[in-house]
């Protein structure tokens, strides 16, 4: 998962297994697998936060994302959860695609928080 996530993210860093597999065991967290690409959430009370989402870049544009997403929502409301929210970097266009077609829409922004320059937008979406 590591390696994958080296493969889609550079900014500010890609984690590494260590942090994946801290992150994976927190309490209320929750790890969804597919053939090329992962995603890791975590609930809190009724609120969801999808942590990662990491597709193989040869293989995008699949259904891969999508189903991830479905998956993400799915499990969110099973544990409680009522609303959820994520950070994008404002320079990624195809995630805010992606994010937008599954109903997710802009509630905040975080100045310069992927580096310089490189935003995060703040997306929510009602479980």
């Amino acid at each position: 998962m590591a390696a994958l996530h080296a493969r889609c993210f550079t900014l500010p860093r890609p984690w590494s297994a260590a942090e994946i597999a801290e992150i994976s065991g927190l309490p209320g967290s929750f790890l969804m697998l597919r053939p090329h690409g992962f995603l890791i959430g975590r609930t809190v009370l009724d609120e969801a936060e999808l942590l990662t989402l990491a597709v193989d870049p040869d293989h995008r544009r699949q259904g891969i994302g999508r189903a991830l997403l479905d998956h993400f929502a799915g499990q969110a409301r099973s544990s409680g959860a009522r609303s959820g929210y994520l950070e994008v970097a404002s320079d990624n266009r195809a995630a805010q695609a992606l994010y937008a077609a599954a109903g997710w829409r802009q509630s905040g922004l975080r100045r310069s928080y992927y580096g310089p320059g490189i935003d995060a937008l703040i997306l929510t979406t009602s479980l």
